[in-house]
């Protein structure tokens, strides 16, 4: 993880010129000038936002949602009115990459370990899913930076060979959470009550996996126009066993 940030606009339509410096940081005016250096910002307009939402990802990203009808003016406004906020996680990601990073896995060994997660991952997967009435139409084993596992609505689930380490109660669930979004391409209470009917001790594996050690972590924090934190979201969400942030789950980093 870095602190290093740089300005991209990656607005896909009517893109607004460049700024080359966030608007509460005016060069010919020392008075508004601060010691600290302004984080650079990455807009990205997307058309189903409903508001302007600030996020600081784990690599020290500070990006900018902006919505179909917004600006980026109304943007960088936003941004400079949430400073405070921003570099509060910004601190936060800076103490979290001075922790040591996992050592790397022997070439040998870690081809070992793919090709046992290829023989038996599938397997216990297919088992699973004719357990519960489900067709699967195709299972990869990748190697996922940020995932433990994914499926997309045409039944593809792909799964990291990591879980060939886990604990097989722990590694289970993960399959089954997988297997009950070919019922439920979300995460609502709705595909909870699946995963606790198919996997009546997913809590325990989800808290199994949030303290395996050198776990990632989902983007540090975000914040919408109107205050809404997510670091409060997602405890309110943690204690229904809700995931508020992905539709996948959070794998180790790539050895």
């Amino acid at each position: 993880m870095q602190l290093s940030l740089f300005f991209e606009n990656r607005e896909p339509r009517n893109p607004e010129p460049e700024s080359p410096e966030p608007p509460n940081q005016e060069p010919g005016n020392p008075e508004r000038r601060t010691p600290k250096a302004e984080p650079r910002l990455v807009f990205t307009r997307h058309p189903r936002a409903r508001r302007y939402v600030l996020r600081v990802d784990r690599d020290g990203a500070v990006r900018v949602t902006i919505p179909r009808w917004g600006s980026k003016r109304e943007a960088q406004a936003f941004a400079a009115s949430q400073r405070a906020w921003v570099e509060r996680q910004l601190r936060k990601v800076a103490a979290e990459a001075a922790r040591p990073k996992p050592p790397e896995l022997p070439r040998q060994e870690l081809q070992a370990w793919v090709a046992r997660a290829k023989q038996q991952l599938p397997v216990r997967l297919l088992e699973l899913a004719a357990a519960h009435g489900l067709a699967v139409a195709r299972v990869s084993i990748r190697n996922q930076r940020w995932r433990w596992g994914s499926c997309n609505r045409n039944g593809h689930i792909c799964l990291n060979w990591r879980l060939v380490t886990m604990p097989e109660w722990v590694r289970d669930y993960v399959l089954i959470h997988e297997l009950m979004h070919l019922k439920r391409m979300d995460h609502s209470p709705r595909f909870w009550k699946l995963v606790a009917a198919a996997c009546p001790q997913y809590l325990e594996a989800r808290r199994w996996l949030r303290q395996a050690e050198m776990s990632p972590k989902p983007p540090a924090a975000s914040l919408e126009e109107g205050g809404r934190d997510s670091r409060r979201e997602n405890e309110k969400h943690e204690r229904h066993g809700r995931d508020p942030i992905s539709s996948v789950l959070r794998a180790l980093p790539d050895a």
